[in-house]
């Protein structure tokens, strides 16, 4: 828990990037790409994709998805760093499955070996009843493409009747020009959705929600303040954290009762110039 938690009557850190799913915050568009990423599974749609911009919240709705899966759902394997060659990313897949690991191979010569592991692993969680989830995300790194198409061939064993799992691309904007390209991975893509950023009034709701779930019923963010966090952060979720991380640090530091536009000015410029998406 921060420093300022106490002062503040908070429970907890409000604005810390977690997974936790008491912090979310239904809006529009976070809502709408959850029900498309279930519906791609409860439909049994082969495959989805989830598109965003850095630090709308793809990852976060990832993890979500995962706590919000029906019993007969996973299990899920879920791949951040998406750089690998196709036998390595195949070899990963079926490990994480329950393979045993000295019977994959990652070398390119070992390619249809591996196929076959991760064809015997979905092949067994189909018959026990269970619909595995894959999820690559940070797609929009992968450079081999190679890799999309053997993504491609992974989605044909979805034709086999004992074969069951749903597979997601999550990545930037820019994951689009590869997959486009691709025509039959782009036409087997059940559901796409976009991440867009909060505007500025679920910007304000944002801030309250998180506040509250940490325990914080009184208000903190004086009305022109959500205003300037919203211009600043242009409703991107991980920069609205940032921002009221710190505005939280430098009201408890100075202590203040509320933060005002003029505190939340004060920490944006330093915070947005130093700090990377």
């Amino acid at each position: 828990m921060s420093i300022f938690a106490t002062y503040w009557g908070l429970n907890r850190s409000p604005f810390e990037n977690t997974s936790d799913a008491g912090f979310f915050f239904r809006s529009e568009t976070h809502r709408a790409a959850l029900l498309k990423m279930q519906y791609v599974i409860e439909s049994r749609l082969g495959a989805g994709l989830l598109i965003g911009g850095v630090g709308v919240g793809k990852t976060y709705l990832a993890h979500l998805l995962e706590q919000e899966l029906p019993e007969a759902a996973g299990p899920m394997v879920h791949l951040v760093f998406p750089q690998l060659n196709s036998a390595e990313l195949l070899a990963y897949l079926a490990v994480e499955l329950g393979a045993d690991e000295s019977a994959v191979g990652r070398g390119h010569d070992d390619l249809n070996l591996t196929l076959r592991q991760l064809e015997q692993r979905l092949r067994h969680w189909t018959s026990a009843g269970r619909h595995p989830i894959i999820i690559i995300d940070d797609a929009h790194l992968i450079e081999d493409p190679q890799v999309f198409r053997t993504l491609q061939l992974m989605l044909n064993y979805q034709q086999r009747p004992e074969i069951d799992f749903s597979l997601f691309l999550i990545g930037e904007p820019n994951l689009l020009g590869p997959i486009e390209r691709m025509a039959q991975l782009n036409e087997r893509l059940g559901a796409r959705g976009l991440l867009k950023p909060l505007s500025h009034d679920e910007t304000a709701g944002y801030i309250r929600h998180r506040l509250k779930t940490a325990g914080r019923t009184e208000r903190i963010f004086e009305d022109d303040a959500l205003a300037v966090i919203f211009e600043l952060s242009a409703g991107v979720p991980r920069r609205i954290n940032r921002l009221c991380d710190l505005a939280l640090l430098v009201g408890y530091a100075d202590e203040l009762k509320t933060i005002t536009a003029a505190e939340i000015e004060a920490v944006g410029e330093e915070l947005l110039a130093v700090v990377p998406d």
